[in-house]
């Protein structure tokens, strides 16, 4: 019985140190563009303190920082990968994530909102909206971060 109790506690531990690695490796390339990008920002802009960082992939890759200034003000900031053109603007200057989740709901009914996201496309900020409709189909909606207006829309995928 003790040598069963041992072999199950090992093989757990195994699991657990392989499972722990994998995701390790995992998030090494998302931790490194962070700091890249991180590094880039704070030299070139204002940004004194990060909240969140995340990796938009549209038409290209966009790395998005949302923090504060040196005056405490929220800020977002959008770095194309290819171009490294920096865009920064004051998060007050846009719409907020509720505002452009009330914009989809005045023209869809989703039954579930899966995500909301900072990106950015030909240069221009916008929000990200993935949801499902009624019929479980999945669609993106997307809404220009200073005017409200809609982007682009992708449905029933």
């Amino acid at each position: 019985m003790k040598k069963w109790i041992i072999i199950i506690v090992l093989f757990i531990l195994v699991v657990l140190g392989i499972s722990i690695k994998v995701y390790l490796s995992a998030v090494k390339p998302v931790n490194a563009a962070e700091k890249k990008a991180v590094t880039l920002v704070k030299n070139k802009t204002q940004l004194n303190k990060v909240q969140d960082f995340h990796i938009y992939n549209g038409l290209e890759t966009v790395n998005v920082i949302e923090g504060l200034n040196k005056k405490g003000e929220k800020i977002i900031v959008w770095i194309p990968e290819k171009s490294k053109k920096i865009i920064v603007r004051k998060a007050k200057d846009g719409l907020s994530k509720e505002e452009a989740i009330q914009k989809l709901l005045q023209e869809k009914k989703p039954k579930k909102i899966i995500s909301v996201r900072l990106g950015m496309e030909k240069n221009i900020p916008l929000w990200e909206i993935y949801y499902r409709s009624e019929n479980n189909l999945i669609n993106y909606y997307y809404i220009v971060f200073e005017t409200g207006e809609l982007w682009k829309k992708i449905e029933n995928l």
